[in-house]
């Protein structure tokens, strides 16, 4: 089966009916381009110039769907009218379809008409004169141009803006596509970190008073039942002064007020007391009296959490006995090293999620660092086994990875 011509635009059915209409117009007042006389004219009368015309209005059907067939047979027709006595509205139709081959065809097309028809009308204004030897030979290339050349060139010329501007078109989707990526990747960053932060400032005190309570429910003891009560109250209000600071960051409007600090190491004394309170038997060691001096704020508040998060760790599921914190600048990274009894407990256990383990583990891997946590022998104590956590922390970005 024969393949089925695509339908013409609306515009260019309108442009073929247009030529057509006025070319019949033209022929019906009786004005040609070519008096009767002219030995040009082979087919004198109005009649002959009718086909030609005819051919062009068709012609103008594929402007844009077959641009090179409509060129093509629009060139015949074109020199068939000029063997006739020949319409202005020919050669109008002509020029767009010039025109249209340039815009709307092949890429090829579009490149290879201009110079072909450039070529061309320099070939028309020099040959006819060098023959001829008069100067209104030189009008033969100026209407070759105007007829050719000026249609392709201006069609090449709409076709770079156009292809100009899909191409900005593009550029901006896809800086707009990059940048609502960035803004995706941006908030769920920091929603990770939201989580990183309210899980350490909240876990531990949550944690002692999940453990307190559910001493003070199981013993009958007044003094014991006291004692835990306290504990309670210390930590809820602890636990609340951490949230505050937490929304208070949150709800910062860029104003005058300068939001609540980060936690730096100089607090690990104040960390420390906190968990003893707890019931925790904690020993800080710094091998080096310097440890802590001059951290990069990065590096100061990932290494203040992580021992936060141990020793939230060590309340909830370690057994009894010594906790060790130990911090050390060893080949230009912050050493952490977090000891704490691992086995079966007498007490009760707080429920955990493993959310401790995994916001340690991304603190160090977003400075480039490394971390580690599980279950090793106690070299202390034959048969036994502790939890150990190890971090390491660049002081330089980078330096670890």
């Amino acid at each position: 089966m024969a393949a089925r011509l695509p339908r013409p635009p609306r515009f260019d059915l309108w442009a073929a009916l247009a030529g057509l209409v006025g070319g019949l117009l033209l022929w019906g007042s009786g004005l040609g381009l070519r008096k009767a006389g002219d030995p040009q004219v082979l087919f004198d009368g109005g009649g002959p110039l009718l086909v030609p015309l005819a051919l062009m209005s068709g012609c103008e059907l594929l402007r844009r769907t077959a641009p090179r067939t409509a060129l093509l047979t629009g060139t015949l027709a074109l020199a068939a009218d000029l063997t006739t006595q020949g319409s202005i509205a020919t050669i109008v139709m002509y020029t767009d379809l010039m025109y249209a081959a340039v815009l709307y065809g092949p890429p090829t097309t579009a490149r290879r008409l201009p110079w072909i028809t450039g070529m061309l009308s320099i070939a028309a204004t020099l040959v006819p004169f060098a023959v001829l030897r008069v100067p209104e030979a030189l009008l033969i290339g100026v209407v070759t141009g105007a007829v050719t050349f000026t249609p392709a060139s201006t069609g090449l010329i709409v076709r770079n803006h156009r292809e100009a501007a899909d191409a900005a078109l593009l550029r901006a989707e896809q800086t707009a596509l990059l940048a609502e990526m960035d803004r995706t990747q941006a908030v769920t960053a920091e929603r990770a970190r939201m989580a990183r932060e309210l899980h350490d400032m909240v876990a531990n005190h949550l944690s002692a008073i999940a453990i307190h309570s559910t001493a003070a429910l199981s013993l009958d003891d007044a003094a014991t039942t006291r004692q835990a009560l306290g504990v309670i109250r210390e930590n809820s209000v602890a636990g609340l002064a951490e949230m505050r600071r937490l929304i208070g960051i949150l709800r910062d409007d860029g104003g005058d007020t300068e939001p609540a600090a980060a936690p730096t190491l100089d607090g690990l004394g104040a960390l420390i007391d906190a968990a003893r309170s707890n019931g925790l038997d904690v020993t800080l060691d710094a091998l080096d009296a310097d440890a802590g001096e001059n951290l990069p704020a990065p590096v100061e508040l990932a290494a203040y959490r992580i021992v936060q998060e141990s020793l939230t760790n060590a309340l909830k599921h370690g057994s009894k006995g010594a906790v060790r914190v130990r911090l050390d600048r060893h080949d230009g990274a912050l050493r952490i090293r977090v000891t704490s009894p691992y086995g079966d407990r007498d007490t009760p256990r707080a429920p955990g999620s493993g959310a401790g383990l995994v916001g340690m583990r991304e603190r160090a891997a977003l400075l480039h660092g490394t971390f580690e946590a599980g279950a090793v022998a106690d070299p202390g104590a034959a048969g036994d086994k502790i939890w150990v956590v190890r971090a390491a922390l660049p002081l330089n970005e980078g330096d670890l990875a």
